[in-house]
């Protein structure tokens, strides 16, 4: 469902795919190669909501007053409330980025984790547990971030073929 909003109305790519079942209102934008699956709610009611390209969002995540850079990642059930979510991320399901946060470029949260308001994740790091705690990525968790996000791209490119 598409709502507008103070005069503002979700604008979507005509390349990025929005499953039937996602709530979007007010002031929100969705780029090329995005996706976003059922039972996700965009809310850009108090502050835009920002989907960069090739960024997945997926089944019941809430996305409040934030923005998630290009070619991120976040999974099943997050929330991302006034947050910043930079470019090639990964944010794991079930977790939390809260008010003020920012996750910087090249970073993962945890399932689970919660990533306090205010607190900045520094670039390529992991974040996990509550509140989150840092420490550098591996090589493997870096390739995961990209495997993870080639495969919604191109899982999203079959979806809006088949509608």
């Amino acid at each position: 469902m598409f709502k507008s909003f103070d005069g503002n109305t979700p604008d979507v790519s005509a390349e990025a795919y929005v499953a039937d079942l996602t709530y979007l209102a007010g002031d929100v934008s969705v780029e090329r190669g995005a996706s976003v699956w059922p039972f996700v709610c965009l809310r850009g009611d108090h502050g835009p909501v920002s989907i960069g390209e090739e960024t997945n969002v997926q089944e019941f995540t809430t996305v409040h007053g934030a923005s998630l850079g290009d070619r991120v990642s976040v999974g099943h059930g997050a929330v991302v409330d006034f947050a910043t979510v930079e470019d090639d991320c990964l944010i794991g399901m079930q977790s939390s980025v809260l008010r003020g946060a920012t996750v910087e470029s090249g970073c993962i949260v945890a399932a689970n984790a919660v990533v306090l308001g205010e607190q900045t994740i520094p670039e390529g790091h992991l974040a996990y547990g509550t509140p989150a705690e840092t420490r550098p990525l591996t090589d493997d968790q870096i390739a995961e971030i990209d495997r993870v996000r080639e495969h919604y791209v191109e899982l999203g490119r079959r979806f809006a073929d088949d509608h």
